[in-house]
């Protein structure tokens, strides 16, 4: 599918959609621990979608009831015995689903193999082969990537992990070992990226009654809960930065954006957009909690994004209209995304008369330029889709975006919204 997005200003509110990473925490906690989880404010992203349905795989029973999710889980899942048994389950593109329900999975005792579609088949799960077998898991990967099949039950030990490549693993082993562990049990960890990430991962665990102690994001000791407690939670899954983060921008570069649901006080990493909007010197107000950010004159900045990397896409549109060199710092976290982020933006912004340059772990963005309406591909990425999207809105000429439907993985309204800010969408 091809979306045709022409030079716009844009113009309005707009609710952000529900952060996915929030709610397939959530569909996690509320699959390890007893009673029901009633969750308001939920997406419909593929990412989401991959998250139900591997929680009710699992032995969890969703029902949906007036935009109201309700989640019924018990311990006896966990300790039915199935020595024969073999469940296949499906993680979409999610490397959030695969990396942390994987370890979740090996808390039963039969096999459990995870697959998944696109570039997740490409993407590295080596991690796992080191790991599990630690833990009293079985194993067999697909030479470190999928399919993985393992068989548990995973046993709580003192590890020492490596968090350079992705602090999502580090998520699935902190909710096994919640769910699992009869005495506290630590997790010494090295090179943690995206520390943010496991921030959101720690609120959420804590919101659902467990608990853990995090020394400076080096040791993090998990103790049991009590076995008889079950639960009737009420979650409401907050507003999605990573998302918002390219209306944000769109305000930025062309006009005006009022954000509704955009909580400045969030554990989400992405929230630190407004850092690069406030520094490249757009206007921002906020009032009664909405975030409106408003075209100015802008300016080029420097930026760090190695714990928030999903920011590099709308970083690179912002920083493609601003008047001089700006500099992003991560870029050695873009490797193993849905595409190689580093090298698309290049490429894609290229054809729009932006030069990128990349030097080992810095990006340099030359902006300021008239952007050029072009043909361009997502490279089946949403970001990368978004990105474009948002690029056009000041271009000279329509700017055409092929596989446009990849953002269904995290924001399936993407293009709607945009129509309903005024900004003039065919296709």
């Amino acid at each position: 599918m091809n979306k045709t997005i022409s030079s716009s200003s844009i113009s309005g509110k707009i609710k952000v959609p529900p952060s996915k990473s929030s709610m397939q925490r959530a569909c996690a906690a509320a699959l390890i621990t007893p009673g029901t989880t009633v969750i308001d404010n939920f997406g419909n992203s593929n990412d989401e979608k991959a998250a139900m349905n591997i929680i009710t795989q699992l032995g969890a029973t969703i029902t949906t009831v007036n935009n109201k999710m309700t989640i019924t889980s018990s311990d006896q899942i966990f300790h039915s015995a199935f020595p024969n048994k073999n469940v296949m389950v499906s993680c979409g593109e999610s490397g959030l689903s695969m990396r942390m329900f994987a370890p979740i999975a090996a808390l039963f005792n039969y096999e459990i193999t995870f697959t998944g579609e696109g570039s997740i088949l490409k993407r590295p799960m080596d991690f796992f082969d080191e790991i599990f077998p630690k833990l009293d898991v079985e194993i067999n990967s697909n030479g470190g990537k999928l399919p993985v099949t393992l068989k548990g039950p995973l046993h709580p030990k003192e590890i020492i992990v490596d968090g350079a490549l992705s602090s999502q693993f580090l998520t699935g082993l902190l909710f096994a070992f919640a769910k699992a562990c009869k005495s506290p049990v630590s997790i010494r960890v090295k090179n943690l990226s995206s520390r943010p990430y496991i921030d959101l991962t720690i609120s959420i665990l804590n919101y659902f009654g467990f608990h853990m102690e995090n020394e400076n994001y080096e040791i993090f000791t998990l103790h049991p809960r009590d076995p008889l407690q079950s639960h009737s939670i009420k979650y409401t899954v907050e507003g999605d930065w990573s998302n918002a983060a390219f209306l944000a921008v769109a305000g930025a570069i062309s006009g005006q954006v009022t954000l509704i649901g955009a909580d400045l006080n969030s554990s989400q990493g992405d929230k630190n957009i407004m850092e690069a909007i406030y520094d490249s010197g757009a206007e921002v107000s906020i009032h009664e909690g909405e975030i409106t950010v408003k075209r100015n004159q802008l300016k080029a900045f420097n930026f760090d994004a190695t714990h928030c990397p999903d920011l590099f896409p709308p970083l690179v549109a912002l920083a493609s209209y601003c008047t001089g060199t700006t500099t992003i710092k991560g870029v050695n976290r873009l490797l193993h995304k849905e595409s190689n982020r580093a090298l698309t933006l290049k490429d894609e912004f290229k054809k729009m008369n932006v030069d990128i340059l990349l030097d080992d772990d810095i990006m340099t963005i030359k902006g300021g330029n008239q952007i050029k309406g072009t043909t361009v591909s997502s490279h089946n990425d949403h970001r990368i889709a978004m990105a474009c999207a948002v690029a056009a809105l000041g271009a000279n000429g329509d700017m055409i975006i092929e596989n446009a439907e990849a953002v269904r993985k995290s924001y399936p309204g993407f293009f709607n919204d945009l129509k309903e800010l005024n900004v003039m969408v065919f296709g």
